[in-house]
This record gives structure tokens, C-alpha cells and sequence, in this order.
């Protein structure tokens, strides 16, 4: 055989790719602007055979470039993974669209499978979203396993259409017999928002196949968090969870709490610069003890959580096997809150996992008032939320405290003495007091604090009355703990807040007079069976760091204090 043959035979083979799959440009920052710049590019895809992965990431892409490439995808049927991310770079807005819609339709064309879309930091916008839309809709996307849009500026409007997209794609996948299984979706830096969090909650509720959701950097609110996190419990087979630098605030912490207890897979959660705050801390210790057995890393850092509450985690993450990583650094410790953080830690021999605490804000103000800049947002929701209640649970708030019963004035006199509690009145209700009491609606922690104070405080040292009240209390924690962890948890950090242990965000809460009768009927439920341990530990926790305020009830507050000290050393 002639030395020219064998060299056309050898160049033959070069260009089939044999036993390759993937076709790789990346990082070579060609500018590619028309039909001749691609050529050689349009070449090599025609001639790669079995072609399962393009990378075209780190050059930039003009609309004619894109539609040559195109026309060679367009008989690549075997094409799984698109690594278009970083390829639009100094290319004008209004070129992305019609580029993605070109590469979109050849996809579409060719009858590919994709498993991977990577699109990440192309700036794209609204726009850019509603060039592949067609193709996240069409059947190329109904096996696609990983969604990549990081850092594409898609915005409320581009959020919107991407979650219609995927839930079109979902229905029609379905209707085909195999419905779309999405298992990793990227979309940090996008400026969703909570209109374009709550689009895409939707969708990742239908959906139910996701194994990592990264959302970080988006402006979410609390409404945009509670959506996702609702979507989430749909989701069991989660095992990343990343929200980093949104805003939670309490009610979204809480929320959050009450969604992750359900994710047995979960492995990375964070939450750090996410304003997960105090409150929302417990919250979250509450479902750490309950379950998350292959919880690796947790990150609650820059979230303006007190030493108290960081306690309450740490100890959550006790007898967690796989724990890699506990990050709780630029909270409000103090010195001597980061030395018992850690004291706390070494005590369990898990020192090794927690993370720097060199970036702490130190111990909060008391007049302290960096959460300003959210509070306009926060009372116009709270404004939306008030009327609501007032409709729903009459002016004074006691009206849905108590679950329907068959027996409706039994509730209303139980109702009449939280309305205006008296020793007097809480005596007129006799035998059936504790079956009344057992009747409270303690899935709302708020109001089952709110009822206990209520209750407490008609103490008297009269050995009727003080029976009375420890009874009815007694029955009030008993059905309270027999809630989830994560409920009762909010239960306790409720009551905290309202015994001035602790500042609560919502400045709407009043200021209760704490009478010695709201901490002996506390101290009371402490020593008995049904008073748990470790909700007794968070009590101490805060009663010893900021028992000052309660100086007037002095006597009562140390008798709570040893009761708890007992309880959690025993």
C-alpha cells in the first residue's frame, strides 16, 4: 500500500474519534463571529461519530457562528451533554436569543437525549431564557438530569418562564411515559426574587427528583423561601441544599426548619449570610434532632444568631456520624460566647468540625438596629398578615387557639378566660378543665406560648389555685412536646422570646411583665417525665446568659434555673 493511503487512512481515523466522546473547545477564547470562523469547528462535528458531549464554554459566540454550528448538530442524535456556559462574552444582548434559539432547534432536529445543559455565566437575561425555551419544553430535554443557568441575570421574568418551561416539559414527558427526572438545578446570581423563587417552587414541587438545589445570591425573601421550602418536602431524595446570601429572617428559617426534617438524604445544607438569625437558628436545631442522619456540612454562618442559640445547634449536631463541617462563623458571639462554642464542641470530641469562628460580629447591642434596612418589607407583609389574622381570629387573636370541637361552648369559656385571664375564671371551669385545655391547637408554638402565660399567670400561693394553674399548664407542655422536635422547638424559642430571654425580630411582639408565676408553673413542668431533656437545655442555655432581665422574679428564676440544670445533668 501506496505511503499516501496509508496517511489518508490514518487522517480518516483521527477525525472518526474511535472509542471518544466528547468534542472539547473550552477556555480557548476564540471569537467566532461567522460561518468561515467556525469552519474548521463545523468540520470536526461532522465528522466526530458517536458525539455525546460539545464544550463550547470560554469563547464567544455570534448569531452566524452559532447558526453553521448548528447545522452541523442538527444529525447529532447521540448528543447527551451541552457545555455551553462563559460563550457569549462582549456579545450584545439582543445576539444571545437568536444563537440559543438556532443551537435549540438543531438540537431539536437532531432528536437528541440531553442529560446535561450548562449555561451558566452567559448574562443572558429574560430574554436569553425565552431563547430555549422551546428547547427545555421539546422532548431533547424530557431525559435531562443536571440544569446549570448560574449567573445568567435571568431575573423575576426569566424565572417565570424557566418554571413554566420545566413544568411544560414535565407534563409532556409524563404524557410520553417517561417523565422528566431533573436531578441538579443550578441558578445562582440570577436576581429571581421571591415572584421568580415561588415560579420555580412550583415546578420543583411537580417535579420530585431533585437531588441538589443550588439557589444562592438571588434577593429571596422570607414569602420566596417558605415557597421553596414547601417544594423541597417534595423532593425526599435531596441530598444539597445551598441558599447562601438570601434573606430568611424568622419565618423563613422556620419554615425551612419544618421542610428539612423531612429530607433523611440531605447532606450539605447553607444557609450562611442568609439571616437566619436566633429564632430561626433553633428552628433549624429542631429538625437537626430529629433526623438528617448523613448530614455532612451545615452552614449557618454570617446570620446574626446569638451565642445561646449557636449552643442549641451545636448540640444538634451531636451523634451526626458523617459531620464534616459546622460553620457558624460572623455570628454575635462575643469572646466568651466563641470559647464556649467551642468548649461546647471539644466536650462532645467533635472540635475538629467547627469552623473559624475569626470573622465574629461580637455580642449584639441592646439598642442594636442593623435589621432596619428590612423592616419597611417586612411590615408591609406583617400588615397583609395582620389583617388576614384579624379576619380569621377576631381582634383579640384567641378565636382559632382552640381546635373545633363538637362541643363549641366548652371552647368559649376557655376562650372567655384567655380573653381576660383570673384565677376566678380559670376555677370556674371545674373538672373539665384539663379536657379544655387538651383541646388548644398546639401546631401555632406562638399561641400555645401565649396560652401557657396566660394561664401562668393567675398564680397565686394559694394551694388551690396553684394546683389548678400547674395542672392546666402541665396538660398544655404535655400535648405541646408530644409535637415534632421542630415544633416544639418553636414552642420554646417562642416562649423565650416572650419571657425577654431573647430580642425577637418581630418588633410587633409586645413586651409581657414577667410575673413569678409564668417561671413556677415553668419550673414545675420542668421536673416532670414528659418535660424533655433537651428543650430543658435550651432554657438553661439562655436563662444563664441573660437571666438579668428577669431580676425582678428573682427567687422564682433560680428555683427554674436549678430545676433545668438538674434536668439536663441527669
Amino acid at each position: 500500500m501506496a505511503s499516501g493511503d496509508i496517511a489518508q487512512i490514518t487522517e480518516a481515523l483521527a477525525k472518526t474519534h474511535v472509542g471518544e466522546v466528547e468534542l472539547s473547545y473550552k477556555g480557548r477564547g476564540l471569537k467566532l463571529d461567522n460561518a468561515e470562523s467556525v469552519k474548521e469547528m463545523v468540520q470536526d462535528i461532522e465528522q466526530f461519530q458517536g458525539l455525546q458531549s460539545l464544550r463550547l464554554e470560554g469563547n464567544t459566540l455570534g448569531v452566524e457562528a452559532a447558526q453553521a454550528i448548528s447545522k452541523a448538530l442538527e444529525a447529532k442524535s447521540e448528543l447527551e451533554q451541552c457545555h455551553w456556559s462563559d460563550m457569549f462574552t462582549g456579545r450584545l444582548r439582543s445576539e444571545i436569543p437568536p444563537a440559543l434559539k438556532s443551537l435549540g432547534n438543531a438540537l431539536m432536529t437532531s432528536g437528541a437525549r440531553l442529560t446535561q445543559l450548562d449555561l451558566s455565566d452567559n448574562a443572558f437575561g429574560p430574554d436569553g431564557v425565552k431563547g430555549i425555551e422551546s428547547l427545555l419544553k421539546s422532548s431533547v430535554c424530557y431525559t435531562l438530569r443536571e440544569l446549570r443557568l448560574n449567573n445568567c441575570g435571568m431575573g423575576i421574568g426569566g424565572g417565570m418562564v424557566l418554571a413554566s418551561a420545566l413544568i411544560e416539559c414535565y407534563k409532556q414527558s409524563s404524557a410520553a411515559g417517561s417523565p422528566l427526572k431533573l436531578k441538579v438545578f443550578i441558578a445562582g446570581r440570577n436576581r429571581l426574587e421571591n415572584n421568580g423563587a415561588t415560579a420555580l417552587a412550583k415546578a420543583f414541587k411537580l417535579l420530585g427528583s431533585l437531588e441538589e438545589v443550588h439557589m444562592p445570591q438571588n434577593g429571596i425573601n422570607h414569602p420566596g423561601i417558605t415557597a421553596l421550602a414547601t417544594a423541597m418536602k417534595h423532593n425526599p431524595n435531596l441530598q444539597v441544599l445551598n441558599l447562601n446570601d438570601n434573606t430568611f429572617t424568622k419565618r423563613g428559617s422556620i419554615a425551612m426548619a419544618e421542610a428539612i426534617r423531612h429530607l433523611q438524604c440531605l447532606k450539605v445544607i447553607n444557609f450562611g449570610d442568609s439571616l437566619v438569625r436566633s429564632e430561626g437558628a433553633i428552628a433549624i436545631a429542631g429538625a437537626l434532632r430529629e433526623g438528617l442522619p448523613l448530614l455532612r456540612e451545615l452552614n449557618l454562618s454570617f446570620g446574626e444568631i446569638c451565642e445561646a442559640a449557636a449552643l442549641v445547634v451545636a448540640k444538634a449536631v451531636q451523634g451526626k456520624a458523617d459531620l464534616e463541617k459546622l460553620d457558624l462563623n460572623g455570628n454575635c458571639f462575643g469572646e466568651d460566647g466563641c470559647e464556649a462554642l467551642r468548649d461546647a464542641m471539644e466536650s462532645m470530641n467533635m472540635e475538629e468540625l467547627l469552623g473559624s469562628l475569626s470573622d465574629d460580629e461580637g455580642e449584639p447591642d441592646d439598642d442594636d438596629e442593623e435589621d432596619d434596612e428590612e423592616e419597611d418589607d417586612e411590615e408591609e407583609e406583617e400588615e397583609e398578615r395582620d389583617k388576614s389574622d384579624t379576619e380569621e381570629n377576631g381582634v383579640n387573636g384567641t378565636k382559632d387557639i382552640i381546635e373545633e370541637k363538637e362541643e363549641p361552648h366548652c371552647s368559649s369559656e376557655l376562650t372567655s378566660f384567655l380573653i381576660s385571664p383570673s384565677a376566678e375564671k380559670l376555677m370556674s371551669l371545674g373538672a373539665k378543665r384539663i379536657l379544655l385545655i387538651e383541646q388548644v391547637d398546639v401546631s401555632d408554638a406562638s399561641k400555645v406560648s401565649e396560652v401557657f402565660l396566660k394561664i401562668s399567670s393567675v398564680y397565686k400561693d394559694e394551694p388551690e389555685v396553684k394546683q389548678a394553674v400547674f395542672e392546666s399548664t402541665d396538660a398544655l407542655l404535655r400535648k405541646a412536646f408530644s409535637n415534632s422536635h421542630s415544633q416544639s422547638y418553636n414552642f420554646i424559642s417562642s416562649l423565650i422570646v416572650n419571657l425577654g430571654l431573647l430580642k425577637s425580630e418581630d418588633k410587633k411582639i409586645k413586651k409581657l411583665s414577667v410575673l413569678p408565676g409564668h417561671l413556677l408553673a415553668l419550673e414545675h413542668a420542668a421536673a416532670q417525665e414528659f418535660f424533655p431533656a433537651d428543650q430543658a437545655g435550651i432554657l438553661e442555655a439562655f436563662l444563664s446568659r441573660n437571666g438579668k432581665v428577669l431580676e425582678s422574679c428573682c427567687s422564682a428564676r433560680d428555683a427554674l434555673k436549678t430545676t433545668l440544670v438538674k434536668r439536663t445533668t441527669a
